[in-house]
């Protein structure tokens, strides 16, 4: 067990230095924080919505992450394929579920520095007001979850294709599947052709409607649920993917 969780906090290390010592690191926690601040303050209304909560921040995060996540994860395997190190790894005294999860948890670990970094929202809220900080914790906890099964799909199709392109767009189009999965729009149009049972199906499969109760304060176990589901399912599949190369 010890040996185990040394192997995957070497290839968590080393995966997690690799993002710092290239400007891609940087890069991205720029753009992600310009890009939750316009949305929130500009796009958002933050100041005229005249109420001390983080609702027009939260509120953005499935898109937002629909791009950068997959932007960041497209590399995980893609990039390890591409430069004939991934049969190197898999051959070292570690087995593919701790490369996995190795790698996972690193991305990870930086996606929640991206998220932790954008703490003057909500000092700001506080400042202005006297809002739930309850709601704005369970808001970034539900947000790290849905970053992390974005980046667990990011990870599946990064392991099918060395092109970083490739697993970009897959990832994408599977993520944005997800979002769109509850829209009404989507659900209105299916109510036409499909049983109501295949609509409820569908609709339970987005990320959106099991994001919204985090929003709200209320931390569901069927919402965690999900989204480790959505995790364990991609990284499983991952190993499958990995293995039959």
């Amino acid at each position: 067990m010890n040996s185990a969780l040394h192997a995957i906090r070497t290839i968590a290390k080393r995966e997690l230095v690799s993002y710092f010592t290239s400007p891609v690191a940087y890069v991205f926690l720029v753009i992600f924080l310009l890009l939750t601040g316009f949305l929130t303050f500009t796009a958002g209304s933050f100041f005229e919505r005249g109420e001390a909560s983080l609702s027009a921040f939260f509120a953005w995060h499935p898109w937002v992450y629909l791009v950068l996540v997959p932007a960041v994860g497209m590399r995980l395997w893609a990039e390890e394929r591409r430069a004939g190190t991934l049969e190197l790894l898999l051959t070292m005294p570690i087995t593919a579920w701790q490369a996995i999860l190795g790698k996972f948890l690193a991305c990870w670990l930086f996606l929640a520095i991206a998220l932790a970094l954008t703490f003057p929202v909500a000092i700001t809220a506080n400042v202005l007001g006297e809002p739930d900080n309850g709601a704005i914790f369970a808001g970034y906890l539900g947000s790290l979850f849905l970053a992390g099964a974005y980046l667990a799909i990011t990870c599946m199709t990064s392991a099918m294709t060395r092109n970083q392109v490739i697993a970009f767009i897959l990832s994408v189009v599977i993520c944005l599947f997800l979002i769109l999965a509850g829209f009404s729009p989507v659900t209105d149009l299916m109510v036409r052709w499909a049983s109501p049972a295949l609509v409820d199906t569908v609709a339970a499969f987005s990320v959106v409607a099991h994001f919204e109760g985090f929003q709200k304060g209320v931390i569901d176990t069927r919402d965690l649920i999900f989204f480790l589901s959505v995790i364990g399912f991609s990284l499983f599949a991952t190993g499958v993917v990995l293995r039959s190369r």
